[in-house]
């Protein structure tokens, strides 16, 4: 799954750190989501959403190969 995540921070000057504090994970699992690692569940999804004021399908995008 591809997502705009990294986008989306620098839009809003937040970094790993404040993503992962607002949203209840670690760093690493932001890195993770970042760098297509880690595939996020619905709830944490919404939550990173929630942040960047944005719907689900603006941040993450289904690949083929999902």
């Amino acid at each position: 799954m591809k997502n705009s995540i990294r986008i989306e921070r620098a839009i809003k000057n937040i970094t790993q750190d404040e993503l992962a504090r607002l949203v209840g994970v670690s760093r690493q699992t932001i890195n993770a989501m970042e760098s297509g690692k880690y595939v996020p569940s619905t709830v944490l999804s919404m939550k990173i959403a929630r942040v960047f004021d944005k719907k689900i399908e603006d941040i993450f995008t289904l690949e083929e190969t999902d």
